[in-house]
């Protein structure tokens, strides 16, 4: 891994961004395909935040907490920090006093796969985080690392400037040269959602919406009465 700090990244159309947000991680997830889910692994600290933002990526070390330092320098407004580190590890590498740097820059929340800790002064302050673990361990600045390169997070690709969309459901990253489709995709997958929902609630059933009888036949699947089972 080359050591280095990219500044001023392209980054992804923050009012698209602010719109796709509204849809949830769900709904764009499943409008782009099933894509950009970045895994059960990433938890919000705290339920009920729903945020998206411009992602700024760091790498850092285990143990290390050096380069979400750095990071802070590279972040404006509208901005996420996108962590990971070069191994597996769950220190508390993100805190309190970070945070209220972050968020004085206008930076919307956190996205790691490490640590953090001072989950109740983040929880106090307003400022979101989705994470891997929550830990007391402490961290040390010793190793450098990059910032806004691209990143790997549960298989799932991370640019710097990409969208990241992040809410009780998880944390989804949309390409930034995407983001227009997204919002295409994701506002007629909730229309035929609020049609579903029509007819369900007028008593419609998902077997016969979907046509899932049929293919509960081709599968082989018998419908038996319970005294035939008993027989």
């Amino acid at each position: 891994m080359r050591n280095v700090i990219v500044t001023n990244p392209p980054r992804a159309d923050l009012a698209a961004v602010d719109k796709l947000a509204e849809y949830g991680v769900a709904t764009v997830h499943e409008a782009m395909g099933r894509t950009g889910y970045l895994g059960p692994g990433l938890r919000p600290t705290h339920l009920g935040s729903r945020i998206g933002g411009t992602a700024v990526t760091v790498v850092c070390w285990p143990g290390d907490n050096m380069m979400i330092h750095a990071a802070v320098e590279q972040c404006q407004a509208g901005d996420i920090l996108v962590v990971t580190t070069t191994s597996p590890n769950t220190d508390g590498a993100f805190g309190e006093l970070l945070a209220t740097s972050l968020q004085t820059r206008g930076v919307r929340g956190l996205v790691t796969t490490g640590g953090v800790r001072d989950v109740a002064e983040l929880h106090e302050m307003g400022f979101p985080v989705w994470s891997a673990a929550v830990s007391a361990q402490g961290t040390v600045k010793a190793t450098a690392g990059a910032v806004n390169v691209p990143v790997t997070i549960g298989g799932q690709l991370v640019r710097p400037g990409d969208a990241i969309l992040a809410d009780d459901d998880g944390v989804v990253v949309v390409p930034r040269q995407d983001v227009n489709r997204a919002l295409e995709g994701s506002q007629a997958r909730v229309d035929k959602e609020a049609a579903a929902r029509a007819a369900f609630s007028s008593g419609e059933l998902g077997l016969d919406r979907y046509g899932l009888r049929a293919k509960l036949a081709e599968l082989g699947v018998e419908y038996v009465s319970a005294e035939e089972c008993e027989a």
